[in-house]
């Protein structure tokens, strides 16, 4: 059947840049990392079963929030602080 590897029938087939053993992943993260980041992937097989793949994280959308980028600003349905609260601001 196309798109399956021969003697695995049911199981479609990964077609990965970097296939490594587990081992090899934990003594050779970072370089895996770079490759990851240049657009290949790697496949992590313990023994001749795949259990990991990594791939690169898609691309965060939109602006990055930065901390206290809205500070100072409360919506209209925020009342004053009520009477005595005056030392924890």
């Amino acid at each position: 059947m196309p798109g399956q590897r021969p003697g695995q029938p049911g199981r479609p087939a990964t077609v990965c840049a970097v296939e490594v053993t587990v081992q090899e992943a934990k003594t050779q993260l970072s370089r895996l990392l770079r490759r990851v980041e240049a657009g290949e992937s790697v496949m992590i097989r313990r023994g001749r079963e795949p259990v990991a793949m990594l791939v690169k994280a898609p691309a965060e959308p939109g602006l990055r929030r930065i901390w206290g980028d809205l500070e100072g600003s409360l919506g209209p349905e925020f009342d004053d602080l009520p009477d005595g609260f005056d030392s924890y601001t």
